[in-house]
């Protein structure tokens, strides 16, 4: 009979452990490719994917500041929707979250999808009447979405308070049952793992300093690891896309933000949906370890700080407690902030610049990671082509400058 003990089981695990293999390599930088990928995180990572999968571009190298993973791609709230407004951006977020339907498969790698459903809350009857003008905008786009009343929403979260009384009434919201949520390490995880099997380079701790324009086109990067040179590069940076812009002699209309998060001590599984309040300046959802996963808005000056702070997590607390009183004694154990970048009409942009096969995909603010594998398909397609793709086409940077804008400020549920 075979006798196991804590120490045996640990001393087996580390055997066992010390025999894995890497999930992704870690090559020394070569010194050409064909495309160049500026930024390791999820944006990055799928550009890289999609680059070798559709288009056969395996000469490539993802180049990380960092480790992979560990910007914002690791420091979000995991929320998936395509509830958006307008045609342009509803057609790139349903992209995606229909590929976020069948990432694990095409990855081989479990990406912990949960599509729990999305509920954002009305409590005003302007609410309500901005509630039906979005969801019918969203179902003409053939994207699933549904009002509810007040008893509907009670039954699906038993704990929010929609009592006459409340200082915030809950008078109906909007349903998406296909938004949730994903891993977000997974996410990451699984596309470096991908593309490294598709011959990939993926090279961490290489911090891009500079590029490489020679008579208006790119012909590679300057790094902390040495010059790289490549026909194309494309940068992925969310939160620094300013800061790269500005290396390569251009502006871009944008702005860096804090946006901030926390978890709370776990508890047993009683909340089994992601919900949003605009008027509060919340969201919540609870993790597969019972921690509820809790955000708001933006913070409104510009910085590059990775933490959170004081301030904002009060004025989180007080809106959740707003809709969950019941909640009053729970305890917070971490909080963080991640880099959002935004522009003007709180859209992305995607696709050339003004230097020549130079790309750039930035600006989703506080939906890049519901964005991920969508965003990476066009770029990757934008890239490969020379020429947006047809999704991508609306995100360019030159709708600035002839004023066709996509105005999605109202798409967060929560404050820009």
């Amino acid at each position: 009979m075979t006798r196991y003990s804590a120490l045996n089981l640990w001393r087996h695990s580390r055997q066992g452990h010390t025999q894995w293999p890497e999930a992704w390599g870690s090559p020394e930088p070569k010194s050409d490719y064909d495309v160049i990928i500026v930024g390791g995180g999820g944006h990055g990572l799928a550009t890289a994917h999609y680059l070798a999968k559709n288009h056969g571009i395996t000469n490539v190298a993802v180049l990380e500041k960092g480790w992979i993973g560990g910007g914002n791609t690791g420091r979000n709230t995991t929320i998936l929707r395509s509830n958006y407004l307008w045609d342009e951006s509803a057609a790139l977020y349903e992209l995606s979250l229909k590929l976020y339907e069948g990432l694990s498969k095409d990855l081989n790698y479990n990406i912990m999808l949960s599509q729990r459903g999305v509920i954002n809350l009305a409590h005003t009857e302007h609410e309500m009447r901005e509630v039906s003008r979005r969801v019918n905008a969203i179902r003409l786009n053939g994207i699933d979405s549904e009002i509810l009343t007040p008893e509907q929403i009670k039954e699906m979260v038993p704990i929010l308070n929609t009592g006459p009384g409340g200082r915030y009434p809950v008078l109906g919201g909007a349903l998406q049952r296909r938004g949730g949520v994903a891993r977000h390490d997974a996410v990451a995880w699984g596309l470096a793992r991908a593309a490294d099997s598709r011959g990939v380079d993926i090279i961490q701790n290489c911090e891009v300093t500079g590029f490489n324009i020679r008579s208006g086109q790119v012909e590679g990067v300057e790094t902390t690891l040495g010059p790289i040179s490549a026909k194309k590069v494309g940068v992925v940076v969310a939160g620094h896309a300013g800061v790269l812009a500005d290396l390569a002699g251009f502006r871009l209309p944008i702005e860096s933000h804090p946006l901030q998060a926390l978890v709370s001590e776990p508890l047993k599984p009683f909340f089994n949906v992601v919900l949003m309040s605009g008027t509060v300046h919340v969201y919540l959802s609870q993790s597969d370890r019972g921690e509820l996963v809790m955000g708001a808005g933006m913070d409104t000056y510009n910085s590059y700080a990775q933490r959170g702070s004081l301030p904002i997590i009060e004025q989180m607390l007080g809106a959740c407690l707003e809709l969950f009183p019941v909640l009053s004694r729970l305890k917070v154990m971490r909080m963080w902030g991640g880099i959002v970048d935004i522009c003007p009409d709180a859209s992305p942009i995607i696709g050339k610049t003004p230097v020549d096969n130079l790309f750039f995909n930035c600006g989703w603010g506080t939906g890049g990671f519901k964005a991920t594998p969508g965003s990476g398909y066009v770029f990757a397609d934008t890239i490969a082509k020379g020429e947006p793709h047809a999704l991508a086409a609306p995100f360019s940077l030159d709708r600035f400058s002839t004023g066709a804008l996509i105005d999605e400020h109202g798409a967060a549920a929560v404050a820009h």
